[in-house]
């Protein structure tokens, strides 16, 4: 049996050991694994990478061997029939694409138009349904703790408070857990929203007890009431470059104003998705891509391989995107009992 795999969206941690355990699970089942360079860039176009004994060595390599790409296909002239022909040409008998929400969306509608897929959910974002946590955000939350470690040393010499704005379009999981972790003073997440009179009196209450610095964590999807709207780019999916909005900057900026006190912003951007993963990620990875395989071979397609509990079970991929998961009343109860509201 010929199975190809793919890696596509954002990088994250936890990629190659995914690869790599699939490659395991192949040679033991006597199964080929192919791999499409760029993500569904690779599938369109038929640019395959060979996956050789070298990927043996890289479970603690960080982003992906395949490369990865934010592509889609099914808004691509002839898309369906493009990736039919790669599939058949190189005779592969499934597919097992590795990704969030986007990636396994499209894996999902290939599924529904007859495409034997597997997918292997990955997002630091933690934000997909069906699957108590993803691979790579166990990692993610992990480096943005420690920045926040550091940069409290930073504003407590300084006297002022930083704004440490973190990755989360839509699901605030990242912010929620590293803010707890660290102690964050006010936490901003785009699930639910807190007014900026809110936030800035837990600063100034921080200040009139004598505590002259803060640290306030804030989901880059964050937005005030008032927030002045930006004109920014989309990606082929829609999704606005949130970038452009600096939520963070935005915030210190009007802080510095209203209270005069020194305020500092820090994207942290991608550094949160980059470097090795966590041991938990290492060995989740090894999980789902065994079992991706044992799907595979099982030819249970339309399928994905989830955490559950402690457990990995195999769920329907249309559970997986049917909903984003995102942060619920009882987690954030954690968080406004930390900060105090």
């Amino acid at each position: 049996m010929k199975i190809g795999i793919l890696t596509s969206g954002g990088d994250t941690p936890g990629m190659n050991a995914v690869i790599r355990a699939a490659y395991i699970k192949c040679k033991l089942l006597g199964h080929e694994l192919i791999g499409f360079k760029n993500g569904w860039k690779g599938l369109l176009e038929n640019i395959t990478v060979d996956i050789t004994d070298q990927i043996l060595d890289q479970i603690d390599l960080g982003g992906t061997i395949l490369g990865s790409g934010r592509t889609n296909p099914l808004k691509i002239d002839n898309g369906l029939e493009l990736i039919k022909e790669t599939i058949n040409n190189n005779g592969i008998e499934c597919v097992v694409a590795i990704g969030g929400e986007d990636t396994l969306g499209v894996a999902n509608k290939l599924t529904n138009e007859g495409f034997p897929m597997i997918g292997v959910p990955k997002t630091i974002d933690n934000d997909l349904a069906a699957t108590d946590y993803t691979f790579g955000f166990n990692t993610a939350i992990t480096i943005a703790t420690e920045a926040m470690d550091r940069l409290s040393t930073t504003a407590k010499s300084h006297d002022r408070v930083i704004v440490v704005e973190v990755m989360g379009r839509h699901a605030g999981w990242m912010t929620l857990h590293s803010g707890i972790a660290t102690g964050a003073h006010v936490i901003l997440i785009p699930e639910y929203q807190i007014s900026f009179e809110q936030m800035s009196n837990l600063i100034k209450k921080r200040y009139s007890e004598g505590n002259t610095w803060g640290i306030i964590a804030v989901s880059e999807g964050y937005g005030f009431e008032d927030t002045e709207n930006v004109d920014a780019e989309t990606d082929e999916f829609g999704h606005v470059r949130l970038e452009k909005l600096e939520i963070g900057k935005q915030i210190a900026e009007r802080l510095t104003k209203t209270l005069n006190i020194p305020t500092r912003a820090i994207t942290l951007g991608h550094v949160q998705r980059g470097g090795s993963p966590t041991t938990f990620d290492r060995v989740l990875s090894t999980q789902l891509g065994l079992k991706a395989i044992e799907l595979s071979n099982d030819k249970k397609f339309g399928m994905m391989p989830a955490l559950k509990g402690t457990k990995i079970q195999s769920v329907a991929l249309s559970d997986a995107v049917s909903k984003l998961k995102i942060v619920d009343e009882e987690s954030w109860q954690v968080a406004r009992d930390i900060m105090g509201i």
